[in-house]
């Protein structure tokens, strides 16, 4: 089935949303751009965007960069469609239904150039998801407006800034994932990192994402009915304890993440399973005496894969010291955001 997506006055003929990737139960899931390479089945080769290197694996999800050092929070997806100046012509539809929480339309703002990020209210929890370098946002996507899945956000470019994106490897960047923290602006100043945050809590140093080539693979499968199945399965790369009367907010809006149920007086602590990107996908909150003679505000892991170190160069979570093992440098920075520390 084909039909014309109409984006304020531009116009570009592209497969009906979904058609690449049916209903499944539990919720409606689409492709975010015309390409047909996942829903055929492709190799990634043939439908992700290198970033320059020629090698279509550095358009993937992780540490895929800079001999595997450099980090990307999520895919990259080749246009399908060019007009007669070498621009995309490719539709980016929402992959879930959804709520617009931000629209940044100054290209020059982000090194995501023109981007929306969706939140997912209806979903267990509420993800969100982001789609960047658009050469133009819909008009009807406005803040607080409710989307479609399937519905059309925008058109693919290659905005972006503080570098430059050849129009010849424009594409959609494409993540999932959870939000740190809302008061992202605190520790932005408290970090006096410079300049102007732009995006509130959308910034991308407060986004950490999940594969989503895997989250999709996982719901064409039927292991995902909700996220919180997909990020269930995730593998730990640390579980620690952090003695801490704190609740982050990360677990008021995440919920599902929470393995058990939240006492109504305080919480003395936390045990948190981190995948090796740093996402926190399993809490469990700790009473007075499970916390006792842990330092306050300090993390006491009880477990590390040990493959951490050798394989994901990209996210240093915990490195050996003195027989044991201290917090790296990215665990710490989610944890500041976590906790309001600094």
């Amino acid at each position: 089935m084909r039909r014309r997506v109409f984006l304020g006055g531009l116009s570009a003929w592209t497969c009906a949303p979904g058609a690449s990737a049916p209903t499944r139960p539990g919720f409606e899931l689409v492709w975010p751009t015309p390409h047909r390479g996942w829903g055929e089945r492709r190799p990634v080769s043939e439908w992700l965007q290198h970033a320059g290197s020629g090698d279509p694996a550095s358009g993937g999800f992780g540490g895929v960069r800079s001999g595997g050092s450099r980090f990307h929070e999520g895919i990259d997806i080749q246009p399908v469609g060019r007009d007669r100046q070498g621009n995309p012509t490719d539709p980016v539809f929402a992959a879930m239904e959804g709520v617009v929480r931000h629209v940044s339309g100054t290209a020059g703002n982000s090194g995501y150039g023109r981007y929306v990020v969706l939140e997912h209210p209806a979903r267990q929890p509420a993800v969100y998801t982001l789609y960047a370098h658009l050469a133009r946002i819909a008009p009807e996507v406005l803040l607080g407006a409710a989307v479609r899945a399937g519905q059309a956000l925008g058109v693919m470019g290659h905005s972006s800034g503080g570098y430059r994106i050849p129009l010849a490897r424009a594409h959609l960047h494409f993540e999932i994932g959870v939000a740190v923290t809302r008061d992202f602006d605190g520790w932005y100043l408290r970090r006096r990192l410079g300049g102007r945050n732009e995006h509130g809590m959308w910034n991308g140093m407060n986004l950490l994402g999940v594969d989503p080539v895997r989250f999709f693979d996982a719901w064409r499968e039927g292991a995902v009915t909700e996220p919180r199945d997909f990020l269930a399965s995730l593998p730990t790369a640390v579980r620690f304890r952090l003695a801490s009367f704190r609740r982050p907010d990360f677990v008021e809006r995440y919920p599902a993440l929470v393995r058990q149920p939240l006492p109504l007086g305080p919480v003395a602590g936390w045990e948190i399973r981190c995948h090796w990107t740093g996402l926190p996908f399993a809490w469990t909150p700790l009473t007075a005496a499970e916390t006792a003679g842990l330092p306050v505000n300090q993390v006491s892991f009880l477990e590390v894969d040990p493959a951490i170190g050798r394989q994901q160069r990209s996210r240093i979570l915990a490195v050996p010291w003195r027989g044991g093992w201290k917090t790296g440098k990215d665990l710490e920075t989610v944890l500041q955001q976590l906790f309001a520390w600094g």
